[in-house]
C-alpha cells in the first residue's frame, strides 16, 4: 500500500471511523475512571485503600499484557492485511466483559471477578485501539490526518462526557429506572450493560461504512510466523531508525506525564485546595471539554505546520501552565489554569497519533501502532512513583507534583531534534 491513502472512505465512512472514538471512550471514562472504579473500591472491597490498590493491580496486569502482546499482534495482523476483523473481536470482548460487571455483586466475594472482568474489558479496549489507531493513514491523505485524529479525539473527550451524564442520572434517580434494587446496587452495576450498550449503538457504523484493506491470502499460522519475524527485524533496526525511536522515547514520557496528571489531579485538587467531590467533578469535566475542543482546532494546526511543532507547543504550554498551577493558590486560579492545560492535552494525544501515522511504514502501520501501545503502557508505572516518592521526601504534594514537570521536560527535550517527515500542502 502507498503511502498515501488507496481507499475512498467518503464523507460517511469518514465520520463513522472518528464516531467510534466516541463509542469507545465512554468505556475508560465510566468505568476505569469514575463510576464503576469507585464501585469496586467502596461498594465491592468495602475498603477504599485497599480497593484502590487492587483495582491499580487489575490495570497494572492488562496494561503489561498490552505492553508485551500489542507489537506481536499488530506485526501479525498487518501480514493478514484486513484490519476491521480484529477490531470486531477485541469490540465485542470488551462489550461481553464490560456487560458482564452487572454480576459483580457488592460483596468482597466478588473482588476477584470484578478484577478479572475489568482487566479483561481494558485489555480488549486497548488492543482495539491499537488497529483502530493504524487504520487513519488508510482512509485519509496525509495532509488530513492531523484534521481527521483532531476530530475523532475531540469526538472522544465529548463521548465519554456524554456516556458520563447518562450513568449519573442512571445512578442517582430516584426510584430507580426499571425497578433496579438500589439495595442490591443494581443501579451501579447496570454501568457496565449500559456503557456496552453505548458502545455498540456508536461503533456498528465503522464497520458498516468505513472501508478496509484487502485481506491478504494467507494462513493464520504463516501470518504468526512472518509477523513475529518482522516484528523481530523491526526490534532489530528500530536503534538504526532514530526518528521513530526518537519518537517513540519522547512520547514514552510525556504520556505518563498526562496520565500522570489525570490520575492525581483530583488528589492534588482535594489536598492544595480543598475542593469538594462535587467541585473536582466539575473540573473534571471542565477539563474533558477543553481537551476536547483542543484537540478538534489543533487539527487544523497539526495539518498547517505538522504534528511534531504541535506536540512540542503543547509541551511548551504544558510546562509553563503546570509550573503555574503549582504555584497558585486560589480555587479560581486553579480552574483558569487547569481548564488552559486541557486545551493543550488534546492536541498532545491527538498529534501524537498523526504523527506516528507519517512515521509508519506502510507495511507495517499496525505493528507500529503497537509499539505507539507499549509506549503508552511500559513506563505507566514511572509517573506516579515519582510523585510519590517526592511527596514523602519533602512532606508536600506541590512539589510531589512537580515530577510531571520533569516527565514533559523530558519528552520535549528527546522531540525536539527530531526529524519530522516533510509537510504536505
Amino acid at each position: 500500500m502507498s503511502e498515501s491513502t488507496t481507499l475512498n472512505p467518503g464523507r460517511r465512512g469518514l465520520i463513522a471511523w472518528a464516531l467510534y472514538d466516541w463509542a469507545n471512550s465512554a468505556f475508560p471514562t465510566v468505568v476505569i475512571t469514575f463510576v464503576f472504579a469507585t464501585y469496586f473500591s467502596v461498594g465491592v472491597v468495602g475498603d477504599e485503600e485497599r480497593g484502590q490498590s487492587l483495582w491499580g493491580l487489575a490495570m497494572s496486569i492488562s496494561g503489561i499484557a498490552v505492553a508485551i502482546l500489542a507489537p506481536i499482534v499488530g506485526a501479525v495482523a498487518d501480514h493478514a492485511g484486513r484490519r476491521k476483523p480484529w477490531l470486531l473481536l477485541f469490540t465485542l470482548l470488551c462489550l461481553v466483559a464490560g456487560a458482564g460487571l452487572w454480576f459483580v455483586k457488592a460483596d468482597p466475594a466478588y473482588i476477584v471477578l470484578g478484577m478479572v472482568l475489568a482487566g479483561l474489558a481494558n485489555l480488549a479496549f486497548e488492543f482495539g485501539t491499537v488497529f483502530y489507531n493504524a487504520m487513519l493513514p488508510d482512509l485519509a491523505p496525509p495532509r488530513l490526518y492531523g484534521r481527521l485524529s483532531g476530530w475523532a479525539w475531540g469526538l472522544g473527550y465529548a463521548g465519554g462526557l456524554g456516556c458520563l451524564a447518562v450513568a449519573y442520572v442512571f445512578v442517582k434517580a430516584d426510584p430507580a429506572p426499571f425497578g433496579l434494587d438500589k439495595a442490591l446496587a443494581e443501579p451501579v452495576r447496570a454501568i457496565g450493560p449500559l456503557v456496552a450498550l453505548w458502545y455498540l449503538a456508536f461503533a456498528w457504523p465503522l464497520f458498516l461504512w468505513t472501508p478496509d484493506r484487502p485481506a491478504v491470502r494467507i494462513g493464520a499460522g504463516q501470518a504468526l510466523r512472518q509477523g513475529l519475524a518482522q516484528l523481530g527485524r523491526t526490534l532489530r533496526d528500530l536503534r538504526h531508525n532514530g526518528t521513530v525511536l526518537r519518537f517513540l522515547l519522547s512520547r514514552l514520557f510525556y504520556t505518563d506525564g498526562l496520565n500522570t496528571l489525570f490520575a492525581f489531579g483530583g488528589i492534588y485538587a482535594a489536598g492544595s485546595f480543598g475542593m469538594s467531590l462535587d467541585e473536582i467533578l466539575l473540573f473534571g469535566i471542565l477539563l474533558n471539554v477543553t481537551a476536547g475542543l483542543g484537540a478538534v482546532v489543533f487539527g487544523w494546526v497539526d495539518d498547517r505546520i505538522g504534528a511534531k511543532p504541535t506536540i512540542l507547543i503543547s509541551l511548551v504550554a504544558l510546562l509553563a501552565l503546570s509550573s503555574a498551577i503549582l504555584l497558585v493558590e486560589g480555587k479560581l486560579w486553579f480552574y483558569v489554569l487547569g481548564s488552559a492545560i486541557g486545551v493543550f492535552i488534546g492536541p498532545a494525544q491527538s498529534a501524537s497519533r498523526s504523527l506516528m501515522a507519517h512515521l509508519a511504514p506502510p507495511e507495517q502501520r499496525t505493528e507500529m501502532f503497537g509499539l505507539f501501545a507499549l509506549t503508552g503502557k511500559v513506563t505507566a508505572f514511572l509517573g506516579p512513583a515519582l510523585v510519590a516518592v517526592l511527596t514523602a521526601a519533602s512532606g508536600s504534594q506541590r512539589v510531589g507534583m512537580a515530577a510531571i514537570l520533569l516527565l514533559f521536560l523530558l519528552g520535549l527535550l528527546i522531540l525536539w531534534p527530531l526529524k519530522a517527515p516533510p509537510r504536505r500542502s
